[in-house]
């Protein structure tokens, strides 16, 4: 932990940063406006860090800076970005202590065919391929195929838009319960709600310490986990629409349909969150409700070690001019 202290450079009350993060393996991940920092502690104690100038896709494409395709290109790079970080704070504990992992014969062959630095991106790339493929199948292809299940007993399309509805949520709220009950997911869920925890604490205005970062609650309104909850209750609410004037009844073709929904689905709960993010009102306090019970899931309350982790990753990434990172 340093010495000196840093104070939010904003002013207290109301104020929403743009600064946010991601839990890592015994790390945080944190983006400001222009940087982004790594920071992991490790085994003997110490903390590692990587620090990284941002450079964003809309720059030099601006038309996916645009109200729904910026929600698509954001998801798509904060899931790349996400997965190099995972991948970054993993080197630091190997799955045997002491053991020295050899490189499997296809790795070894990837660095000799395109080097390290295209093999990790090869890596990066499949890792999130196949996490959107097994978040596809689980949450939109699994409830699609159990949802057919109703046409023994019923033919209405209602009946069936209800219960695929029903047990997509049922899924999702079972991987998150399931997930936060497993030892190494709940420190990394601990993480989370020292990220949370800091973000608070600097959008109040008070010095970036532990004691000051631990009085603050660890459920945040423009958290991922909301922003999952919100893609998965727009969806819901799409296909219901859709399937209500279009009605689809082979599982596959209905599965298809969820494909070609999903980008705009991801547009709009993006272009949700950036409107409920500056908003208070009881509107929007009703409709992020469930997304911050949900939280319950994914934060748990950190040790001070961990805070003192979210305290340092914040502060490389602040803005040098007051107010830059306004939400």
């Amino acid at each position: 932990m340093q010495n000196k202290e840093k104070t939010c450079a904003c002013p207290s009350g109301g104020f929403k940063t743009m600064c946010g993060g991601q839990a890592l393996i015994e790390g945080i991940m944190m983006r400001g406006p222009k940087k982004q920092a790594v920071v992991v502690r490790k085994p003997d104690g110490t903390l590692a860090i990587r620090e990284s100038q941002l450079r964003f896709i809309k720059d030099r494409f601006p038309v996916l800076g645009l109200p729904l395709i910026r929600g698509v290109a954001t998801f798509a790079a904060s899931m790349v970005e996400g997965v190099r970080a995972l991948m970054y704070s993993a080197e630091f504990f190997p799955e045997e202590e002491g053991a020295a992992e050899e490189p499997s014969r296809f790795e070894a062959w990837l660095e000799r065919t395109l080097g390290s630095d295209r093999a990790a991106s090869f890596f990066v790339t499949v890792s999130v391929i196949l996490g959107i493929g097994m978040s596809i199948g689980l949450f939109f292809l699994l409830p699609t195929l159990l949802g057919s299940v109703v046409t023994f007993v019923t033919d209405s399309m209602v009946v069936r838009n209800v219960a695929e509805s029903l047990i997509k949520l049922a899924i999702f709220v079972g991987y998150l319960a399931l997930c936060s009950r497993m030892k190494d997911i709940h420190r990394v869920f601990q993480y989370h709600g020292a990220e949370h925890k800091t973000i608070f604490c600097y959008e109040a205005g008070l010095p970036l310490t532990v004691e000051n970062v631990r009085k603050q609650p660890r459920h945040h309104p423009r958290c991922g986990t909301s922003f999952l909850f919100m893609v998965i209750a727009i969806s819901i609410l799409v296909s219901t629409v859709v399937f209500g004037i279009w009605p689809v009844h082979n599982a596959l073709w209905r599965f298809a349909a969820h494909l070609l929904m999903l980008p705009i689905i991801v547009g709009v709960s993006y272009e949700f969150n950036r409107w409920a993010g500056r908003h208070d009102g009881p509107v929007t306090k009703l409709l992020t409700a469930p997304g911050l019970w949900l939280q319950n899931f994914t934060t748990f309350e950190p040790d001070d070690s961990m805070i003192e982790v979210g305290i340092k990753a914040l502060e490389l990434v602040l803005p040098e001019v007051k107010g830059e990172d306004a939400w």
